[in-house]
C-alpha cells in the first residue's frame, strides 16, 4: 500500500511567481520550430542548471543541430537511481500562414493570458520547472529528481527515443515520469499511438494520348489512399472501441499528396504521407501489415505494366500509445499532488508512451489546454501556470517528507 503526501490545502495563486513567468517568457522567445535548431534554448537551460550547482548533460543528435538536455538532483544519500522524472519537449509547430494578433515569439500578456507560440505546448511547464528549481535544490530529497528536455517531439518524438537509449546506457531508470503536456493539470493515463509513413510511387511518363505506354503514379497512389480510407472506415464501423476516448476507435488520415507534371502527361512520380492513431488495445502492426499487403499487390500490378515501376512505403515516425495498465503509481501521485482524482485520456500522442515502453511508469499532466496548442494566437491562462507551480511545490514537499511509506 502506498501512502502519498496530500496536495496542499491552501488556495492556488491566481498568477505565477516572477521567476517562473520570466523563464516562460524567455523560453517562448526562442524560435524552436522543429525545422530549426533548439541548441540556443538548450544552452540557456543548461547554463541555469549549471549555475545552480547541477551537472547538466547536453546530448546532441547525430547531426549536431539539435540536442536533448538531462540533469539529476541526487537524493540526500547521493543516489541517482530510480526517482521521479519531469519531462518536456523543446520544439514547437510552425506559425506559417497563421494570423497572429501579436508576434508569436515575443510573449505578451493580455487579460490574464500569456500569448505566444509554445506557451501551452509546452514551454509553460518547462518554465515552471526552472522557476521552482531552487525549492527542489533546497530540500533533502528522499529519492532523486530527474529533469529531461527533448528535441523533435512534434515530428516523431525522435529526441525521446534517443534519450531512452542514453538512460539505458547509463543504467538510469526513473521510477516515475510526469510528462508536462497540456492537460489543464489533470492526470492523463492513456493516449493513442501515432504512426507516420510516406508512400512513394514511381511510374513511367508518357504523353496522355499514349496512356498504355506509361504507368500512372497518381492513379496507383490514389488506389493506395482509397484503401487506407477503407481501413479507417472499417475501424470506425466495426471497432475495436474504447469509449474513454473522445474518438473511441483507431483513425487514419492522408495529409499530404504531391505528384504529376502536366495534365497531358502520364504522371511519373507521386508521393503522399499518412498517419494512423490506434487506441491502446489495438496493435499498430495489424493496421500497417494490411497496408503493406495492399502495397505489394499494387506493386505487382504496376510491374506488369513496366518492370521498372515501383511503390514503396517508408516510416517517418512511430510514437507508441500510453496504456492505462501497469503499476499506476504515477497516476496516483499525480492525482494526490493536484488534489484532483480525475483520470483522463487524450487522442494526441506524447512522449509518455516511449517512457512507458522503457519501463518507466508515466503519466501526462501539465498546464494549459491542447485546444490552444498549434493554433494562431496560442495562449495559456496565467492561473494554469500558477497551478503547475503548485503541483511542483507539492512534489517538492512529497519528495522530502520523511513520513512517506512507499513500496519501491
Amino acid at each position: 500500500m502506498t501512502t502519498l503526501a496530500p496536495a496542499s490545502a491552501k488556495p492556488t495563486p491566481s498568477a505565477p511567481t516572477a521567476p517562473t513567468l520570466e523563464w516562460v517568457n524567455k523560453l517562448v522567445s526562442f524560435d524552436t520550430t522543429s525545422r530549426n535548431s533548439n541548441r540556443p534554448m538548450i544552452q540557456a537551460m543548461a547554463d541555469e542548471l549549471a549555475a545552480r550547482g547541477l551537472s547538466p548533460v547536453v546530448l546532441p543528435n547525430p547531426e549536431g543541430t539539435k540536442a536533448n538536455l538531462f540533469a539529476t538532483i541526487p537524493a540526500r544519500d547521493g543516489s541517482v537511481t530510480g526517482g521521479i522524472m519531469l519531462a518536456g519537449h523543446t520544439d514547437v509547430v510552425p506559425v506559417d500562414g497563421q494570423d497572429w494578433a501579436s508576434e508569436p515569439f515575443s510573449p505578451e500578456i493580455r487579460e490574464g493570458k500569456l500569448y505566444g507560440r509554445g506557451t501551452t505546448d509546452m514551454k509553460a511547464f518547462s518554465g515552471a520547472v526552472l522557476g521552482v528549481l531552487p525549492e527542489f535544490l533546497s530540500r533533502p530529497l528522499l529519492e532523486p529528481l530527474h529533469l529531461a528536455w527533448t528535441y523533435d517531439e512534434e515530428v516523431g518524438c525522435h529526441g525521446a527515443v534517443a534519450l531512452v537509449r542514453e538512460l539505458d546506457a547509463w543504467g538510469i531508470r526513473p521510477r516515475l515520469c510526469f510528462v508536462g503536456e497540456p492537460t489543464s493539470m489533470r492526470a492523463v493515463s492513456a493516449h493513442k499511438s501515432s504512426q507516420l509513413y510516406r508512400v512513394t510511387v514511381s511510374g513511367l511518363a508518357a504523353h496522355s494520348s499514349m496512356t498504355p505506354a506509361g504507368v500512372n503514379a497518381i492513379e496507383y497512389a490514389a488506389r493506395s489512399i482509397a484503401f487506407i480510407r477503407s481501413l479507417a472506415d472499417d475501424y470506425r464501423i466495426s471497432g475495436p472501441f474504447d469509449e474513454s476516448f473522445v474518438v473511441p476507435y483507431t483513425t487514419a488520415n492522408v495529409g499530404v499528396v504531391s505528384g504529376g507534371a502536366a495534365v497531358n502527361t502520364v504522371a511519373e512520380k507521386c508521393e503522399f504521407e499518412f498517419e494512423f492513431r490506434t487506441i491502446p488495445c489495438d496493435d499498430p502492426k495489424s493496421f500497417i501489415s494490411r497496408i503493406e499487403d495492399q502495397i505489394a499487390i499494387l506493386r505487382a500490378e504496376m510491374q506488369l505494366e513496366n518492370a521498372a515501376a515501383d511503390i514503396c512505403m517508408t516510416p517517418l515516425g512511430a510514437v507508441p500509445g500510453l496504456s492505462p495498465q501497469g503499476t499506476r503509481a504515477a497516476l496516483e501521485l499525480a492525482q494526490a499532488l493536484t488534489g484532483n482524482d480525475a483520470e483522463e485520456t487524450v487522442v494526441y500522442a506524447t512522449e509518455a508512451g516511449i517512457f512507458q515502453r522503457a519501463g518507466i511508469d508515466a503519466v501526462v499532466c501539465g498546464p494549459g489546454s491542447m485546444e490552444q496548442g498549434h493554433t494562431a494566437n496560442e495562449y495559456i491562462e496565467l492561473t494554469q501556470i500558477a497551478a503547475c507551480e503548485e503541483f511542483l511545490h507539492n512534489l517538492a514537499v512529497h519528495l522530502s517528507t520523511t513520513e512517506r511509506n512507499e513500496q519501491r
